[in-house]
């Protein structure tokens, strides 16, 4: 008996130096980049694994986003998304009801403002996200610029995994917000959460913005993570599994048109004869019927037959020489 326990002892001690140093991993990525590059810049000087969604139309887009990549910070592109609220929207905010040639068109453009974009995330969003029409014709133009989507999750019922579904756009999730408030006491609660879920499920991924009560509490708690959880951005996560709990949203968005095609069906011109049909008489139909029925395979099968029956079977042309 002894020496089962320092066998299964033995075998214990060996399992515990072999396993992975890191039990979890945890993404950060800052949002709102592009209008305090005073805080923004104090964000990139944090390690590189901290990640930062740039607004498109924010007038420090371009100098930002250029910075962070150059900091070695993946950047992402921070897309304003319809609200279930109702207030004032930005400027190419995405609607359901909006067209995909005009999706397209936006994402487009926020791709040219924002260099080095890797990923897009959602500024708001909880009505665009939970259409599950709007969101395929999000992830049909992701597709196109090889963007993954990280979901903000700002609705619990978000159809952007189903909206993924049959294209190449990986979808990954967020699991905490930083700071709902700019209490610096609960951002450190939402911080060691986010540390609680990477290290019970592998990895999460946490959202913060560039408030100044945000970049002091990650300035003090990033030197002291926990030595199993470590940084890493949310590309690196692509290939974690992801839960779908969402259901179905079928329901078209109100004011919606229909897609105009690409190449839509007009129809068949028709030909005009350019001088009038010769008349048919009704007589004409008992002429073509005997005719028909004069050349058909089973009357000229009986005229055969007929003929052959007329001749006897030993009667045939002998020569006499």
């Amino acid at each position: 008996m002894l020496q089962f326990r320092r066998i299964v002892l033995s075998v214990a001690s060996a399992l515990a130096l072999v396993a992975p140093v890191y039990a979890g991993k945890l993404a950060i990525v800052i949002d709102d980049f592009g209008y305090r590059p005073h805080n923004e810049n104090q964000v990139l000087a944090m390690p590189p694994a901290i990640s930062v969604a740039v607004l498109p139309n924010a007038p420090h887009a371009r100098e930002m986003a250029t910075k962070a990549h150059n900091s070695g910070h993946e950047v992402l592109i921070h897309l304003p998304m319809a609200p279930l609220s109702k207030q004032p929207l930005e400027k190419d905010t995405l609607r359901p009801e909006m067209s995909s040639d005009e999706v397209e068109r936006i994402i487009r453009e926020a791709y040219g403002k924002v260099p080095y974009a890797v990923g897009l995330n959602n500024h708001m969003g909880s009505a665009m996200t939970s259409s599950l029409f709007g969101m395929q014709k999000v992830m049909q133009a992701l597709e196109r610029y090889n963007l993954y989507f990280l979901d903000s999750m700002t609705i619990g019922n978000s159809q952007a995994m189903r909206a993924a579904q049959g294209t190449g756009v990986k979808v990954i999730k967020r699991k905490v917000f930083l700071d709902d408030t700019q209490n610096e006491a609960d951002i450190r609660v939402q911080f060691n959460r986010a540390v609680q879920l990477a290290r019970r499920n592998g990895s999460a991924i946490a959202i913060g913005h560039p408030h100044p009560s945000t970049v002091r509490v990650l300035q003090q708690m990033l030197p002291t993570l926990p030595s199993d959880i470590t940084l890493v951005r949310p590309s690196s996560l692509l290939n974690e599994p992801q839960v779908d709990t969402s259901t179905p949203n079928m329901t078209p968005p109100k004011g919606s048109a229909p897609d105009t095609p690409r190449n839509p069906f007009r129809g068949v011109n028709i030909c005009k004869p350019k001088g009038a049909p010769a008349p048919v008489y009704a007589d004409r139909f008992f002429s073509v019927l005997s005719d028909s029925i004069a050349h058909s395979m089973l009357v000229s099968y009986f005229q055969h037959q007929w003929q052959a029956w007329g001749r006897s079977p030993g009667s045939k042309n002998v020569s006499v020489d």
